[in-house]
């Protein structure tokens, strides 16, 4: 591997630390915002629910109106403008203006993700799309798990506000590295281009739309894990304070670990195999937070994050695989029904919550953890492609090939 490539992969790593940087910030500062701003917990929860509904409705429109520049301009852009919302938001004297800068926040970190992934997929060929995509996914295990800590342990011995700031500056940092690591993507093969309802129906084949589904379910049960396994934490016997919800999220860290390492291994393994050891894990380690000890509720989080990010990257990877020349529309898309299931996972649980507790959460959260096992099995099935060009690899699910384009 020669010294541009490693750049690239580095730089990727970073990208996902910068989608996902400042996402989930708010999630362990609920009780802050509840108390600064007058409002009740579940209020103060839409500080997630906003920023992942932007996401979802901005992404199916990403590649329109960013597929007419070069994909390093608009990951480098967009990665540095994700600074601006993050001070601004440090700045809101009301908790609508802090809504409301969550919300541009979600409207921009799409175009890293999405970009990103495409870029990954019109870079790399065969396995090795597997293998970059679950080093994308580590970096957004970093970043999820950087944002939630600087803001936890900010909020308790300095402030909120201040936590922001740093996010801020986190944020420009990183989009000034990506700028200096990541190299241009050569100019693209020209195609004819399909009709609107071809495109369509392109990106609406059933594997596809099983890898939508299979999104909603893995942020769903991401979201809902971590939003109540914070507020039941944060009540008796347990009685965390925002620095150590916020250290709880170093569980993040495992994935950090497995997830490159699982996407090495499985070059040249279906990706839907890769999602039965994300489901086991998830639902191994909802089962373990039930129990009345908090190392052994840690040890539960720390098992069904890495379910997650393993299922993000055997989602993302599959997406890329199976979409064709169209990998930003068929990305944005997977990223609309991944959020969707984001903002779900953030709201639905509270029905449970006031009635049923941490318990009642947790099984639905093994519920949607099956679930997307279920719609992959069913789902992630290789289809004949048309043309080679138009549709991609032969097999979706065979990542055998570890041929890599050499730019």
């Amino acid at each position: 591997m020669n010294p541009r490539q490693h750049c690239a992969r580095i730089a990727l790593f970073l990208c996902g630390c910068a989608a996902f940087l400042n996402l989930y910030a708010t999630q362990g500062i609920l009780q802050e915002f509840s108390q600064s701003f007058a409002v009740s917990i579940r209020e103060a929860g839409w500080s997630i629910t906003v920023t992942t509904l932007a996401v979802a409705i901005t992404a199916p429109f990403v590649s329109r109106f960013t597929g007419r520049f070069p994909q390093r301009s608009v990951m480098v852009l967009a990665s540095l403008l994700l600074a601006l919302p993050a001070l601004l938001a440090a700045c809101a004297g009301s908790f609508a203006q802090l809504l409301f800068w969550r919300f541009v926040e979600g409207m921009l970190i799409p175009v890293v993700f999405a970009t990103s992934v495409a870029y990954i997929g019109d870079r790399f060929s065969g396995g090795t799309v597997t293998e970059v995509t679950s080093l994308y996914v580590a970096g957004t295990v970093l970043g999820g798990f950087a944002g939630r800590f600087v803001t936890g342990f900010m909020t308790e011995y300095v402030g909120w506000r201040e936590a922001f700031a740093l996010l801020a500056g986190l944020s420009l940092l990183i989009g000034v590295a990506i700028h200096y690591l990541l190299p241009a993507n050569p100019a693209p093969v020209a195609r004819s281009r399909p009709s609107r309802l071809g495109a369509l129906r392109e990106l609406c084949r059933r594997p596809l739309l099983a890898a939508y589904g299979v999104g909603f379910c893995v942020l769903f049960s991401q979201v809902a894990t971590f939003t109540y396994a914070g507020l039941y934490l944060s009540l008796p016997p347990f009685d965390l304070g925002a620095a150590a919800l916020g250290a709880i999220y170093s569980v993040f860290l495992l994935a950090l670990v497995v997830i490159p390492i699982a996407g090495r291994l499985s070059k040249s393994r279906p990706q839907a195999e890769l999602l039965v050891a994300a489901a086991l894990l998830g639902v191994s380690g909802s089962a373990l937070t039930l129990l009345p000890s908090l190392w052994l509720i840690v040890l539960g989080l720390a098992l069904s994050s890495t379910g997650v990010f393993l299922a993000q990257a055997a989602a993302n990877a599959f997406t890329t695989a199976t979409a064709g020349h169209n990998k930003a529309g068929a990305v944005g898309l997977y990223l609309t029904f991944y959020y969707l299931g984001g903002s779900f996972g953030a709201v639905i649980p509270a029905l449970l919550w006031s009635r049923w507790g941490w318990q009642g959460c947790v099984a639905l959260i093994v519920v949607f953890q099956l679930l997307s096992l279920l719609i992959a099995w069913g789902g992630w099935k290789p289809l004949k492609p048309e043309t080679p060009a138009a549709i991609g690899p032969l097999n979706p699910l065979d990542s055998s090939s570890n041929k890599e384009y050499v730019r």
